[in-house]
């Protein structure tokens, strides 16, 4: 199975790079979800966790911790690793959600339940590392009407 920091490479190669490393979580958090409604698997096994500016996967901030931006080869990732139905995924994701800004992506999230249900009571700009689960991305997502991320649906 690829890891995050081989989606997060690939990303990072195909898209503008630098990019901020709070919109490339965002990409990868999505790329996650929209896996587990398309292709009905998670394209990753690391979790993502339900951090004050939303989602985060702690393994691939690890990566580029202190940093505001980071660019393709700082992630320690292998953009190969990516099959051609992983790639059609991302890529899919990345021509709805790659154009708009992190702070946009982050604002998404907060209005969406997986991020909003891991968070529970914490109050808003709180520190919060509660897990946020792959069945409740793919109950939410799935459940969005099938141009929710106005794409074509990979096969």
């Amino acid at each position: 199975m690829v890891r995050v920091n081989d989606v997060a490479e690939y990303i990072l190669q195909n898209c503008s790079s630098p990019m901020s490393a709070m919109k490339l979580q965002k990409l990868c958090y999505y790329s996650q979800a929209w896996s587990l409604v398309w292709d009905d698997a998670p394209l990753f096994a690391q979790e993502f966790q339900a951090w004050k500016n939303g989602p985060v996967c702690p393994d691939l901030y690890s990566e580029h911790r202190g940093q505001f931006s980071v660019e393709a080869g700082e992630v320690n990732g292998n953009a190969c690793a990516l099959n051609s139905m992983q790639r059609e995924t991302v890529d899919a994701v990345l021509k709805y959600y790659g154009k708009h800004s992190a702070q946009w992506l982050s604002d998404l999230t907060h209005a969406e339940a997986p991020w909003l249900e891991a968070r529970g009571d914490n109050e808003e700009g709180t520190r919060c590392m509660n897990v946020i689960s792959q069945a409740a991305m793919a109950e939410y997502y799935g459940s969005l009407p099938p141009d929710a991320a106005n794409t074509d649906i990979p096969n």
